[in-house]
């Protein structure tokens, strides 16, 4: 370790001023490493090693560091960035975006210990002990109730530890996770995906709105984007007083023509929109009102720019809006509407596919594959983008969905609402005011743009409702705002998967439907993780189930083959389950336990199954499928002896025969081969019952 050591801080000393910062790291296309940050730059520019289109720009500005630190900071970014630099045993080099959060916690704690040191003293191999635990109560007073933000802020301290090597004499002399509570235990929720599932309350109306956004409202915020674009393509260049005298009489030959109304803004003549449309200052359109007057005298002046007319979409009857307009601080004006909309298309795309933020992101302009059988009709749609969690290519790999029509739907849109030079969907849109020309082009809007999207969606959708008087408001209870963040849509289609497989999403869209098709495509693949998620919301919820059973001490009044194996089973996970003689309620503990002692018991409709692969007439079935699951596709529960029966499946057999018993006693007759075979199917089901000791008929 000391030879090491010691060549560390060999390379680190001599280190050259010209140095490329991003040496080795993947970079943007179109990206020269000899065009990138130096070493000696004052501030480093990160973006074109950032390869994921929603990522925003990135900067590590070093004259923000105290300056006795700043040439020990340089060292230890350096090394994080370096991939030429040779890593610490164990250690992988974060993304430039952990990178970032890293250098402003670094930033907290040199100022911090700048404030309180001597001048005289430079070298952070000085840091102490006491001036961890002094900085950690200062963490503790700064974030009391955030064990995240204090634990990323401990963790860029213990950089200076991790990557010794690379910082000379400024390397820290201990490692400060054995501090007393520097390695504090975070709370209840731990290193668990903690991300809260969206209510039904919420889902529901959220969802619906999107897909009426998307299926009623688009047209008119097409058409206003149509009409746009035309304004803004209207010539180009300087424009003569000749070309503005023409360009307006043909102009005002169509609104003569069609009898529609000049654009307007409050009752007036819109000038503004006439001289973006024209291109020209609204100084033109004054010299020329006596005209202009004279045909708004015939045609009438409209209350918008764009869509001032023949609105399509309608709610309750009326139309949505009066009119899509061109004013930037109007909730109706296009930058708003277009805005909402491809928010719209985001929630449909990313609740529906379970794509995660970086997925959607990246989805481009002709991504839908359709697959179509001989007659060509479409039988299934696919998506390809390109996926990163898990993968060791920072840049990503392609990767495909298997997706419903709606996800078809919403991407047709997109494809409508973005110019032709925006080959990524999520880019951000030009309509508002002061958003610059260009920068949209091939990038995605970040995270944080997202979720600020996601908010004023359901505010829009809300003042609506209010507007109109409806109650299908998108907030978690009355007087109780909704925060949406993009991380919670795949976590709730796992956890609706799970738990509601035969609920219903949206219209016909039904969870059982849609997992089987998302689990054809890379959302079901080991690298995705999806399965997983679905697979431990399946776990958590039996063993909510299990702990139910236990306590109201229906596992021992189980009927059916395997009925005293359960018993045993569910007693010896109940025992495990206590804790100081309570029953465990907390979510993650239970996770924990279902990990380490599920006792494979897996309740149904109409049996509950105690799994037994080498007794599984299901196994067999499947043809020897290894993960020794039960599979209820294959289920044979007049057969299986992994069978046991509770109170509801005793409940459903019975009312199975009770539908059995009615079509037999209908009229007409049925036919008699299909009556032998109700027949049979009755008595099969009454014997069976009745051999696990219970009622056929209700008593």
């Amino acid at each position: 370790m000391n030879n090491l050591m010691g060549a560390g801080i060999h390379d680190a000393l001599r280190q050259s001023e010209n140095t490329y910062v991003l040496a080795g790291r993947p970079l943007r296309p179109g990206s020269r490493l000899e065009d990138t940050t130096r070493f000696s730059d004052d501030v480093w520019r990160l973006a074109p090693a950032i390869v994921q289109v929603q990522e925003r720009t990135v900067v590590l500005n070093f004259p923000t560091i105290p300056a006795r630190f700043r040439p020990a900071a340089k060292r230890l970014f350096y090394a994080l960035l370096c991939l030429e630099l040779e890593s610490p045993p164990g250690e992988d080099r974060p993304a430039i975006a952990s990178v970032r959060t890293a250098f402003g916690e670094m930033k907290r704690l040199l100022t911090w210990i700048d404030a309180r040191w001597p001048a005289d003293r430079i070298e952070l191999s000085a840091i102490s002990p006491a001036d961890l635990d002094r900085y950690n109560q200062h963490l503790l007073s700064l974030f009391p109730h955030q064990d995240g933000a204090r634990e990323a802020a401990r963790a860029a301290v213990r950089l200076l530890w991790r990557w010794r090597i690379h910082l000379g004499n400024d390397q820290l002399r201990f490692d400060p996770l054995h501090l007393d509570g520097w390695g504090e235990k975070r709370t209840q929720r731990g290193r668990e995906n903690g991300t809260d599932r969206l209510p039904e309350d919420v889902l529901g109306p959220l969802l619906v709105w999107a897909l009426r956004f998307i299926n009623d409202f688009a047209p008119d915020i097409l058409e206003a984007d149509r009409r746009w674009c035309e304004s803004r393509a209207a010539g180009t260049g300087r424009v003569t007083s000749h070309r503005i005298d023409e360009r307006l009489k043909q102009l005002l030959d169509k609104h003569l023509a069609a009898r529609r109304p000049l654009p307007g803004y409050q009752g007036q003549i819109n000038t503004s929109h006439l001289a973006a449309t024209l291109k020209c200052h609204r100084r033109e359109i004054s010299k020329r009102r006596e005209v202009i007057d004279a045909v708004a005298a015939v045609v009438g002046v409209a209350d918008a720019a764009f869509v001032d007319e023949g609105v399509q979409g309608t709610l309750d009857g009326r139309p949505w809006i009066r009119a899509v307009t061109i004013h930037h601080t109007l909730p109706t004006s296009l930058a708003a509407l277009a805005r909402h909309l491809q928010t719209a298309c985001y929630i449909v795309i990313a609740f529906l596919s379970g794509m995660r933020d970086s997925e959607v992101k990246h989805i481009k302009r002709g991504c839908v594959e359709a697959k179509r059988d001989e007659d060509g009709n479409t039988y299934r749609w696919r998506v390809h983008s390109r996926a990163f969690k898990g993968e060791e290519d920072a840049e990503g790999v392609e990767a495909t969905w298997t997706v419903c029509h709606p996800v078809v739907r919403a991407i047709r849109v997109l494809e409508q609402l973005q110019p032709a030079s925006q080959n990524y969907l999520m880019g951000a849109l030009l309509h508002g005011s002061g958003q610059p020309k260009r920068a949209g082009v091939d990038r995605a809007v970040g995270v944080g743009a997202t979720n600020q999207n996601l908010n004023l969606f359901a505010a829009f959708v809300n003042e609506l409702c209010t507007e109109r008087g409806r109650t299908d408001t998108i907030a978690a209870g009355q007087a109780h705002a909704v925060r949406l963040k993009t991380r919670v849509f795949r976590r709730t289609l796992a956890w609706f998967i799970a738990r509601h497989p035969g609920g219903v999403i949206a219209g016909a869209l039904q969870y059982r439907h849609q997992s089987i098709q998302m689990f054809e495509g890379y959302a079901g693949t080991s690298d995705s993780g999806f399965r997983a998620e679905v697979e431990s919301e399946q776990a958590i919820a039996r063993g909510e189930g299990y702990m139910e059973m236990i306590e109201a001490h229906q596992h021992l009044d189980l009927a059916g083959p395997s009925a005293e194996e359960a018993a045993r089973r569910l007693q010896d996970f109940g025992e495990r389950a206590q804790f100081q003689g309570q029953v465990a309620l907390d979510k993650h503990r239970l996770k924990r336990i279902m990990k380490r002692h599920d006792p494979a018991v897996y309740p149904g409709e109409y049996i509950t199954c105690v799994n037994d692969p080498a007794k599984a007439l299901c196994e067999k079935a499947r043809r020897g499928n290894s993960e020794g699951l039960p599979s209820h596709g294959g289920c044979l529960p007049l057969a299986c002896r992994n069978v046991v029966l509770t109170a509801e499946n005793t409940a459903a057999w019975q009312r199975e025969i009770a539908r059995i018993d009615k079509r037999l006693a209908s009229r007409p007759a049925l036919a008699p081969r299909l009556r032998q075979r109700l027949q049979h199917r009755r008595a099969e089901v009454v014997e069976f019952l009745t051999g696990n000791g219970q009622e056929a008929v209700p008593a």
